[in-house]
């Protein structure tokens, strides 16, 4: 694990890279698991991987008690 910390072009570069879809995800996860990554990276991944699996399982979530009262709904309506 490095200890150096990042530049402000490393960190342009890194910010840049996650916008490209799909390759983000997968640097997310080589980033918070490698051990050739700097340590502030490292722990941003992880925090970002965080984040994202918390929005997941609540769009989860919302989308099952949403489907469920449209079902409720139409089921109610006839239709």
């Amino acid at each position: 694990m490095h200890d150096e910390e990042m530049t402000l072009g490393q960190w342009l570069v890194t910010l840049l890279l996650l916008i490209i879809p799909c390759v983000n995800i997968v640097l997310l996860f080589v980033w918070a698991f490698s051990a050739n990554t700097p340590i502030d990276k490292k722990r941003f991944a992880q925090a970002e991987l965080i984040f994202a699996a918390i929005g997941l399982v609540l769009s989860i979530i919302f989308y099952a008690v949403f489907g469920a009262a449209m079902l409720t709904l139409f089921s109610t309506m006839g239709v």
